[in-house]
């Protein structure tokens, strides 16, 4: 065991026995740390404590040197030193820390009964063996050495407060009035000298010392003694007997409560519904969203406690209960009611020891008045229960990052979620910290400011105090800092102003599991996370992981969304990512993302095969344990779960080839290629097959290259560039060619029949279409040969030889028919229109089309039902139906723009302004 001592000279020990620690400048660099355990101590920082304004010309290469003799010392086994942008990490147990187990111990003190406090603060002060640092000679050592004594007296103080409450005041004398020489103008100390010397049974001392002391005052400050201390003299002099444990008069109105926020904004909903909750009932609970330490909780409890003060005429009540806080511990309910019952006006000497004598008393002594008691910052329901009044007169706000699940349940709270503020909100709180003059000035830094924000109240608050504190630079400047550093711009050395501090707080509550979890959650790549995706992030059973991922809820730290979706606010996730790369090993890291894509490529390609069971399969290797397909029933659900995952698809796609995974890239391309072409998503399919090209270039596999540059030359002639899907496809048929892939050697000459059919070359389209129809008869693959029937009868139809294109299409549907491929049923019954509209059978055309709309639209196949609408008002119109018509052409023209086809959309467009313009004409009266 290590243990490490800086109230004394600097020292650490092994086992008890003394190691040595260096030179001085090793040991004020081992201090430093120290003095900062478990928070990042910068550079710069570093080298002002230990050199001061005298650093050497190589003081980072110095101070790199003591930080590698430290981690190599003896000394080193307890204190693990990270490096870390902007300076390092001391990572220490705090109780192995004489300085920290020292605060811990009186923090602990401080919340205790006083039996136990007593013993608490022994422990502390039994730490101090000198003063702290005392062979340390620096401006840093000497003002922290100052700081230190502070608290140490400060604990004294507290340690006889709490020996004079337990009647040792007897045994207390000569230590008071050797203090007194040390501190001859302490009030305080004064203060503790007068109650003993009373207590004591010798009140003439203690009224002679009082006259002391005010002669001193007067002499030495020109002062007269504090109010606190004159009360106290009037009360010895009166023989006060509550001085020495008499029943207290308990008729005092409790207002012990934090001031309220000096500037609020917005919250009107959130504010009304609390009004409303108090009026309908006794308890309220308010927790946060996504997790959200400094998403304005207590806050709006103060904004709100304060406007309805006259609500409460018998008092108010508050009490942080250090549920998710700097503080070692939360609360025990014991100690807050035992603050409750001072405010009350009971004796510490009348206080009950038990804790449940001591819960029964308070409850009586709150008994029907009209009182407010907020409980904010609850680690759970446990710790709130035992401080519910009991009493319907009583109003209790309960603020957490917790639900309360059994408040809710068992003591009928209501529930009032707290979210992020509005855009208005968020510009409001800025416009408040730096005036409408400056935010006027610089509008859009000010728009990207609460973008980069995420209208998070804390992180708007933060940005706030650094441009009011530097009025001089733009907020442009600040806006490019947040851009550049991320989550460390909201940081700082007070813990309850910084954020990263604040969301870590949320961590304590966590197993080791649920921490591991939550920080993998940071890496997943996409907005959002489904559990299948989830579970295999984890490396989990779908079942365990939705248990982590309820808790990360309850704790605010993740948001649930419609369809078993969870998502974390941006600066939550950015925390996340940060606990990752500070917890996990880089190997946990990795194998953690290669499950979660997985379990999104290998479910894309089930998901592709129920939209297209007659698709040619790719092979995949086989997945990571627990990271295999999620299972879908049909055709419906792989769309729905496409429509649901496009998004992760995509980023899933960039973490592959990030990380180097050439195979998982281009065959995630493969697997989105029949959602992406049936939702017309051309920019996402165009990006998408340009990272798979070039990732394509990184494997030994001629195959997916030639099938990468096929689907990106196809995506090509559809935005309209047919050059670059010319060239993309004749390099497909070169690589096909040379690996003798004649499979693939077809589907290049069917994707040429269809870039010369778009450039408006019918014929040498046709002759593509030929040779690919020849090229699948050989390979004996009917689907794939039906499917060419129908482009070869469309093209026959285009170049006006309606009997061959009338025959070849119904060759391919019959094919189609009896293979049970209803996609490109659909696609050669919309040909069968077309041939039928140019032969002007228009009432079969009709017919035609809408049978095709109908699979089309079945399938989600919104790209092609553009297309068919588009076509179907042609002889629509030729029938005279011209409101059929204008239907079809402008659900047509709504999904050409959703699909982002403008050379679709004019046409159109100029096909319903002529159906109008005839209209029209045709309502001229004759004559005009």
């Amino acid at each position: 065991m290590v243990e490490f001592r800086l109230l004394g000279t600097i020292e650490a020990r092994v086992d008890g026995e003394p190691v040595e620690l260096g030179p001085a400048r090793q040991r004020a660099v081992l201090a430093a740390l120290l003095a900062d355990a478990n928070h990042l101590v910068p550079v710069d920082r570093l080298i002002d404590r230990v050199w001061a304004d005298h650093p050497p010309l190589r003081a980072r290469e110095s101070l790199h040197s003591y930080l590698s003799r430290l981690r190599h010392s003896p000394a080193g086994a307890g204190l693990e030193i990270r490096r870390l942008p902007g300076g390092y990490l001391p990572r220490v147990d705090p109780d192995a820390v004489d300085l920290h187990r020292f605060r811990r111990l009186v923090a602990e003190a401080r919340e205790a009964e006083d039996d136990e406090a007593e013993a608490l603060f022994e422990r502390a002060l039994a730490l101090w063996r000198g003063d702290a640092l005392a062979d340390l000679d620096t401006p840093w050592a000497g003002d922290l050495r100052r700081a230190l004594r502070a608290e140490q007296w400060s604990a004294r103080l507290d340690h006889t407060d709490v020996r004079l409450r337990r009647g040792r005041h007897a045994e207390l004398l000569a230590d008071l009035t050797a203090w007194t020489r040390e501190h001859p103008l302490d009030e305080r100390l004064a203060g503790q000298v007068l109650l003993a010397r009373y207590r004591s049974g010798r009140q003439a001392e203690a009224l002679e010392h009082f006259e002391q002391l005010r002669h001193r005052l007067a002499e030495e400050l020109g002062a007269d003694p504090s109010p606190p201390l004159r009360e106290l003299h009037q009360r010895i002099l009166r023989g006060d007997p509550e001085l020495t444990g008499a029943a207290p008069d308990t008729g005092a109105v409790p207002d012990r409560f934090p001031a309220a926020p000096p500037s609020f904004i917005g919250r009107e909903d959130e504010l009304a519904a609390l009004t409303r909750d108090a009026d309908e009932g006794p308890v309220v609970q308010i927790s946060a969203l996504a997790g959200a330490g400094g998403v304005g909780k207590t806050w709006l409890v103060l904004h709100w406690a304060a406007a309805h003060r006259d609500r409460f005429p018998d008092g108010r009540l508050f009490a942080d209960l250090h549920g998710f806080s700097s503080a070692s511990a939360p609360l025990e309910p014991s100690v807050v009611v035992r603050g409750f019952l001072g405010a009350l006006g009971v004796a510490p000497g009348r206080i009950p020891s038990d804790p449940e004598a001591r819960t029964a008393l308070y409850r009586k002594l709150v008994d029907g008045k009209r009182m407010l008691v907020v409980l904010d910052n609850a680690a759970d329901a446990d710790q709130v229960i035992p401080l519910l009044p009991g009493s319907a007169t009583c109003t209790t706000v309960v603020t957490s990052r917790r639900h309360l699940a059994p408040l809710i349940t068992r003591h009928g709270a209501r529930h009032l979620q707290l979210d992020i503020l509005s855009h208005g909100e968020a510009r409001a709180l800025l416009t408040g910290r730096l005036g409408p003059a400056r935010l006027a000035a610089e509008p859009d830094a000010v728009e990207e400011l609460i973008g980069l924000c995420g209208r998070y109240p804390l992180a708007l608050a933060i940005v706030g105090r650094h441009a009011q504190t530097r009025p001089r630079i733009p907020l442009a400047e600040f806006a490019t800092e947040l851009r550049d550093t991320g989550l460390d711009a909201f940081d700082h050395e007070d813990p309850t102003v910084s954020l990263p501090a604040v969301l870590s707080w949320s961590l304590r509550a966590l197993t080791s599991e649920q921490r591991t979890v939550f920080a993998l959650l940071g890496t997943a790549p996409g907005p959002d996370i489904g559990l299948p995706a989830a579970a295999a992030l984890a490396g989990s059973s779908p079942q365990r992981t939705a248990k982590v991922l309820t808790t990360l809820e309850e704790v605010s730290l993740l948001s649930r969304r419609p369809g078993g979706r969870f998502t974390m606010h941006d600066l939550i996730r950015d925390y996340a990512a940060v606990t990752a790369e500070q917890e996990l090993r880089p190997a946990e890291r990795e194998a953690a993302l290669r499950r979660v894509l997985d379990c999104y490529l290998h479910t894309s390609h089930a998901a592709d095969h129920h939209l297209d069971p007659h698709r040619q399969a790719v092979p995949l290797a086989e997945p990571a344990p627990g990271a295999g397909p999620h299972p879908l029933r049909d055709d419906s659900a792989a769309l729905d779960w496409f429509d649901s995952e496009h998004a992760n698809l995509l980023a899933a796609q960039h973490a592959a080839a990030a990380a180097g995974w050439h195979d998982v890239v281009w065959q995630l391309a493969w697997g989105l290629h029949t959602f992406q072409n049936r939702r017309g998503m051309l920019p996402d399919r165009l990006a998408v097959w340009r990272t798979a090209l070039d990732s394509t270039a990184h494997l030994a596999d001629p195959v997916a290259t030639c099938r990468a540059h096929r689907l990106l030359a196809d995506v090509q002639a559809n935005l309209g560039r047919h050059d670059e899907a010319v060239e993309h496809l004749q390099e497909a048929v070169s690589l096909a060619g040379r690996t003798d892939e004649r499979d693939e050697q077809g589907l290049a000459q069917h994707g040429l029949s269809w870039v010369w059919q778009l450039r408006g070359d019918d014929r040498r389209a046709l002759d593509h279409a030929t040779r690919a129809l020849a090229l699948f008869r050989t390979l004996g693959k009917p689907v794939w040969e039906a499917r060419e029937l129908n482009q070869v009868g469309w093209l026959a139809a285009q170049v006006g030889d309606h009997e061959t294109a009338r025959s070849h299409c119904e060759a391919a549907l019959a094919l189609h028919r009896r293979h049970g491929d209803a996609h490109a049923e659909a696609d050669t019954l919309d040909s069968l229109g077309y041939i039928e509209s140019r032969s002007g059978h228009h009432e079969p055309a009709v017919e035609y089309f809408r049978r095709a709309l109908t699979l089309y639209r079945d399938r989600g196949n919104t790209f092609q039902v553009a297309d068919t609408l588009d076509r179907l008002g042609g002889p629509l119109a030729a029938l005279g139906r011209p409101d059929q018509a204008r239907t079809a052409w402008r659900e047509a023209l709504e999904l050409y723009r959703q699909q982002d086809r403008p050379r679709d959309a004019d046409r159109v467009r100029r096909q319903l302004g002529a159906m109008d313009g005839e209209h029209a004409a045709a309502r001229v009266p004759a004559g005009h």
